[in-house]
């Protein structure tokens, strides 16, 4: 490896929160580096019966002891200073350290550390590189936001120089990485409750542009105002993706829909015709998202017939417009989208599909999001026919902003739309089944628990 002198003073390392979508990657690296890891994590799942199954001893609950032969522990955001473990790590003296600087330390074990960035995107843009990389042969470490289905889960494991990782810009986490490329695929407002603007959260990712090495590969959507000018703030070789920009290094052109919404287009590379491509995932915002995997694969030098043959199989990953099965005849799929940019993405890709009517069911994601976007929310929901609102997910807040769903719900209706506030799942389903119609569409839209309706209508369905 590349550089892990830092962490060898390291034997023993404990993981608190181990069935994190990015935690169990962690261990796992660490595991095939040659170090001891333990971990615990509140609830069991399928993630920690993986990493139990691959020798790693993982306790569901709290066990302050198990920290007591650690050199490291690492906690996951979410960790409170009052954890029973971390409490125990600190009276003993043990280094504990935060997810985002044991990652950061992993980037540079990696002569190529790809970080995958942006406001949207970022799980299905890293997942199709992964299987570009994949099918070129490369063998790559990898860790992703979401379940991708070619590796069995959230992470891979491999035994080359190559890393691909997607890289969070919440808390400026990604200012941690060491990365050899990067692919920024937009910037938009978000993530407000801690950047405040867009002018801070287009500072950040100009401080994460600067991390790139001078040998280093910058990729970014010049069709993107925010990201337009980024190649003067690195030496390292930058490349554009783009459609409306007609000096883009990389365009789509001729992009046509299918009746799934699956979008075919050439690629032009420096305005010299490069390659056909078909996508197995529907949107023209996923035609952005091939772009920028097609100008970073071809980059790293996989075969153009590779990078077609990886996109082409990639069928999506885990929530994002997945489909789940039907019911009364309509099909049912689910959606992590909680942004107003997102659901638009996701409303504009299901247009390009065949279907009756369309429902969407959305889950607000944290009080300050909705408060700071409710005019948004309001205005991109009504791209569908039938809308439901539920109540906000808080994930890591509490409600010191003074507004609910149903303040969606009354945006909605000024705008002349009827829309349903309805709280408890159970009910959103029986309303549902009761009036949905053979070849409708339902989507369920967020970030939080929403998706369990999805799966119940589904499980309930007499249509599988």
């Amino acid at each position: 490896m590349a550089n892990i002198e830092n962490l060898m003073q390291y034997k023993r390392i404990h993981l608190i929160g181990i069935g994190g979508t990015s935690m169990s990657g962690i261990a796992e690296i660490l595991k095939n580096w040659g170090f001891f890891v333990t971990g615990s994590d509140t609830h069991a799942s399928d993630v920690t019966k993986k990493l139990s199954d691959t020798g790693i001893k993982v306790v569901i609950g709290h066990e302050p002891q198990m920290v007591e032969k650690a050199n490291l522990v690492v906690y996951s955001a979410a960790i409170k200073d009052t954890d029973p473990e971390l409490v125990r790590a600190r009276e003993l003296g043990i280094k504990t350290v935060e997810r985002k600087v044991i990652l950061g330390e992993i980037t540079r074990g990696f002569r190529n550390t790809i970080c995958i960035s942006g406001t949207h995107g970022k799980s299905t843009t890293t997942s199709m590189v992964s299987m570009c990389f994949l099918e070129g042969k490369k063998d790559p470490t990898i860790q992703v936001g979401a379940e991708l289905e070619q590796i069995g889960g959230n992470y891979r494991v491999g035994n080359s120089e190559n890393f691909i990782l997607e890289a969070c810009e919440y808390s400026e986490s990604f200012l941690s990485f060491s990365p050899k490329a990067e692919i920024i695929l937009n910037i938009d407002n978000d993530h407000l409750d801690y950047y405040k603007n867009i002018d801070n959260i287009v500072e950040a990712f100009i401080k994460y542009i600067e991390l790139l090495p001078d040998d280093g590969i910058l990729v970014y959507n010049v069709d993107d105002e925010h990201c337009a000018h980024f190649s003067k703030y690195t030496k390292a070789k930058s490349l554009t993706f783009g459609i409306n920009v007609k000096n883009a290094n990389y365009i789509a052109k001729n992009i046509e829909f299918d009746d799934n919404g699956f979008p075919s287009f050439d690629v032009y590379h420096n305005n010299t015709f490069y390659k056909s491509f078909s996508l197995s995932v529907p949107g023209k915002h996923n035609v952005y998202n091939a772009l920028a995997c097609i100008a970073l694969c071809d980059e790293f030098g996989i075969d153009k017939e590779d990078i077609k043959a990886g996109l082409k199989k990639f069928h999506g990953a885990g929530r994002r417009f997945e489909f789940l099965g039907q019911v009364n005849g309509a099909k049912v799929y689910d959606d992590y989208g909680h942004h107003p940019t997102e659901i638009t993405a996701v409303a504009n890709a299901l247009k390009k599909k065949k279907y009756n009517h369309s429902w969407v069911i959305f889950q607000p994601h944290t009080y300050s999001r909705t408060k700071n976007l409710l005019d948004d929310f309001a205005k991109c929901l009504t791209n569908f026919d039938n809308i439901i609102v539920t109540d906000i997910y808080a994930a890591r807040e509490a409600n010191t902003f003074d507004v609910s769903a149903k303040d969606i719900v009354d945006k909605i209706e000024n705008l002349g739309r009827n829309a349903y506030y309805i709280p408890n799942f159970d009910d959103i389903i029986d309303f549902v089944k009761r009036n949905v119609k053979k070849d409708d569409i339902i989507i369920t839209q967020g970030a939080g628990t929403i998706t369990q309706v999805g799966h119940k209508l589904v499980e309930n369905s007499d249509q599988q």
